[in-house]
């Protein structure tokens, strides 16, 4: 369990960093820049890691989805917009808290 929030929060705490700092107007081009390249190093691993296993956790997928709109901000657009579209065409795996309801 911890392992899972570790997982989620890494992603999710860099993602709400950028966003953050890409509103500021006297941010640091080398921040910045940066903090894009680390997102998309992110982004990248994250497809090598769940296209090797053909499905992605649900926490992965949130994770992502925050990773790729902060990279997006700070003006990242290039292959890793590919590789997040790809990811999202997964199959999300459901961890037994995370079963979605089927009323």
């Amino acid at each position: 369990m911890l392992d899972t929030v570790i997982k989620w929060l890494v992603p999710a705490v860099l993602g709400s960093a950028a966003t953050y700092l890409a509103t500021l107007s006297g941010k640091s081009k080398a921040f910045s820049s940066g903090l894009q390249c680390l997102l998309r190093s992110e982004i990248i691993r994250a497809y090598d890691k769940y296209t090797d296993r053909k499905h992605i956790p649900i926490y992965a997928k949130e994770a992502l989805e925050k990773e790729y709109k902060a990279y997006n901000k700070l003006g990242g657009n290039d292959v890793a917009t590919d590789l997040y579209k790809h990811l999202l065409m997964l199959p999300v795996e459901y961890g037994k808290e995370d079963k979605p309801c089927l009323n």
